[in-house]
C-alpha cells in the first residue's frame, strides 16, 4: 500500500445564516439545533474524530459563539454535575482542547469555496477533511472513517456520493464516473444540478471531501458560479485530471437537516435507533400516523 500524507484536519464551514430555520435561528446557530439532544455540529465532530482527525477547524460568523462554547470547558456546569453525583457522560465528546480547535471568521457570505479557503492558513501544506455538518451522515464506520480507509489506497482528493433516484439528480451536485472499484469510483466530472436527461449519474456530491492543498490556490483565483457564489466544486473541477480524484459511495444512511423535513427525518430516525427512547418514540409515531 502506498503511504501518503495523513488527514489530520478538518474544516467545519458552519458561518451560515440559517434562514430556513427561522425563528429558531435568529438567536441560536442551525448547527447548534438538537437531533434528539445532541447538537448538529456534535455528531460532525465525533465522526472527525472515529477518522482520526486531531484539529477541527471552525469557519463562523457574527452570531456563532454558542459553537465555541460548546466545545469549551464548562466549569460551572461539571463542578455542578459532580458534586450532584450527575452522568458525567452526557458531557462526552463536548469538550476541545486548546490545540486541538481553531475558529476563522468568513467576513463575508460568499460561498463554500469561499469558507474552506478562509482556513487557508491553519491548514497550511497539508491534506485536509472538509464536512457540512448540514448533512448527517450516519453509519458504522462513520462516512470520513470509510474515505480515510480508501484514501490509504489511493491519495489524492475524495468526495463521499450517495445514489439517489434519477428524478432527483437536479437538485445535487453529480460525478461523470470512470472507473468502478466496490465502493471506490474514479471521478472523471463534476456537474452542477444538472437536467435529468444530462445527468452522467445519479450519484450526487453529499458533503464531506479530502482534498489537496492545492485547492486552497484554486479558490485563490476562483471566479463566482452558480448562485454567484464561490463554489467549491468549480475548484475541484479544476484538479481533476491532475490529481487523483475518487468518490467513495457511503454505506450509510445520509439525512440532509439543511432543510425542515430532513431535519425531521433525523430526528425520528436516530430516536428510533435510541435504547432509552426508540420504543417509546415508535408507540408514539404509531399513534400519530393512526389518528
Amino acid at each position: 500500500m502506498t503511504e501518503h500524507r495523513p488527514i489530520k484536519k478538518a474544516v467545519f464551514p458552519v458561518a451560515g445564516l440559517g434562514t430556513r430555520f427561522l425563528p429558531a435561528t435568529k438567536a441560536v446557530p442551525k448547527e447548534m439545533l438538537p437531533i434528539v439532544d445532541r447538537p448538529l455540529i456534535q455528531y460532525a465532530v465525533d465522526e472527525a474524530r472515529e477518522a482520526g482527525i486531531e484539529q477541527m477547524i471552525f469557519v463562523t460568523g457574527r452570531g456563532k459563539s454558542s459553537i465555541e462554547d460548546h466545545f469549551d470547558i464548562a466549569y460551572e456546569l461539571e463542578a455542578t454535575m459532580a458534586e450532584r453525583g450527575k452522568d458525567m457522560s452526557l458531557l462526552e465528546g463536548t469538550r476541545l482542547m486548546p490545540g486541538n480547535c481553531a475558529y476563522v471568521r468568513q467576513q463575508e457570505p460568499l460561498g463554500l469555496g469561499h469558507a474552506v479557503w478562509c482556513a487557508r492558513d491553519i491548514v497550511g501544506d497539508e491534506p485536509f477533511a472538509v464536512l457540512l455538518p448540514d448533512e448527517l451522515m450516519w453509519g458504522r464506520p462513520g462516512c470520513l472513517k470509510q474515505m480515510v480507509d480508501a484514501y490509504a489506497r489511493t491519495g489524492g482528493n475524495l468526495i463521499s456520493v450517495i445514489e439517489v433516484p434519477d428524478d432527483e439528480v437536479s437538485n445535487y451536485g453529480v460525478i461523470h464516473p470512470g472507473d468502478e472499484d466496490g465502493a471506490l469510483t474514479e471521478v472523471r466530472g463534476l456537474i452542477e444540478k444538472p437536467a435529468v436527461k444530462d445527468a452522467p449519474s445519479n450519484k450526487i456530491v453529499s458533503g464531506r471531501y479530502i482534498l489537496q492543498p492545492e485547492v486552497m490556490q484554486t479558490l485563490q483565483g476562483q471566479e463566482k458560479g452558480a448562485g454567484d457564489e464561490i463554489q467549491l466544486t468549480d475548484a475541484m473541477a479544476k484538479m481533476i485530471g491532475n490529481q487523483p480524484f475518487h468518490a467513495v459511495t457511503f454505506d450509510g444512511s445520509r439525512y440532509d437537516c439543511g432543510n425542515k423535513a430532513g431535519f425531521v427525518e433525523a430526528t425520528l430516525a436516530l430516536s428510533l435507533q435510541r435504547d432509552d427512547i426508540g420504543s417509546e418514540v415508535r408507540q408514539i409515531a404509531e399513534r400519530l400516523l393512526a389518528g
